[in-house]
């Protein structure tokens, strides 16, 4: 059983549902993206998205676009990030997805990925641009490595595609609330719901909501019907607010418990 899989077993038999924070990887830079890691899993993460920046990210709103650009501008790459990870896995047992853009990935290398992903303690991959229907080799290789292989769906997926993900997916499969790029909202869009009732005709696996999340009335509000949900660029412009403060990474801590709900 994956940690993901662990993890999402675990929320079920304590009738919990799951929180998924999302950060750039390098944003201020690698230490602080250590430090982070292991707050967010101290502060009751149930999995830790760790965004690799990448010159065009043509999904991304101006919030983590921003990030992308920070984090690009210490000259790291993918090795950089799977050691970062190495290193927060010794304090932190929280499951990682490394969420891309398919570009960075297949210029580090499919095969090569995959298997210095599994020693550095990552536990699933979600790529943004890859579609089921083009990801046979990149999955391939991401089984025989035990790493779960994440996909998107939205409201405007076909049951045609949420069929086709249901079979190709593993460890949870992410519901995008909205068609568009990420970013902060004033509400949660009404097709949420029905997308993730939708994947629930195809698939058991769990379905984490994400896209437009930043307030902990729309946390709980996506927790009525969804298994877990993810908050990205709130939790972004946080850290952009907040950079160069030495109280960073504990800030960053009490506003995502705050987002759960949880005392800090």
């Amino acid at each position: 059983m994956s940690r993901i899989t662990e993890s999402f077993a675990q929320l079920r038999r304590e009738g919990k549902k799951g929180f998924i924070p999302f950060i750039t990887a390098g944003d201020p830079d690698l230490q602080t993206t250590k430090e982070l890691i292991i707050e967010l899993s101290h502060g009751g993460a149930s999995v830790i998205e760790l965004g690799v920046p990448f010159s065009d990210p043509m999904a991304d709103g101006p919030v983590i676009q921003r990030a992308s650009e920070r984090a690009l501008r210490h000259s790291f790459g993918v090795a950089e990030i799977l050691e970062t990870t190495a290193q927060a896995r010794t304090r932190s047992n929280t499951p990682v997805v490394l969420f891309s853009y398919f570009n960075p990935l297949l210029q580090f290398g499919i095969q090569r990925l995959a298997k210095e992903a599994k020693r550095a303690g990552i536990d699933g991959v979600l790529v943004t641009d890859l579609i089921p229907e083009e990801a046979d080799e990149f999955a391939s290789s991401l089984r025989a490595e035990d790493l779960d292989m994440i996909f998107l769906v939205a409201p405007t997926s076909t049951d045609a595609r949420l069929q086709l993900v249901s079979e190709r997916a593993s460890g949870f499969i992410y519901a995008i609330s909205r068609a568009g790029i990420t970013g902060a909202r004033e509400s949660v869009s009404s097709e949420a719901e029905k997308l993730v009732n939708r994947v629930r005709r195809f698939s058991n696996l769990p379905v984490a909501v994400g896209f437009g999340i930043s307030t902990a009335e729309q946390v709980g509000e996506v927790w009525r019907y969804a298994d877990a949900v993810v908050v990205g660029s709130a939790i972004v412009a946080e850290i952009e607010r907040a950079a160069g403060s030495p109280g960073l990474v504990g800030h960053i801590g009490r506003f995502a418990r705050a987002l759960t709900l949880k005392e800090s």
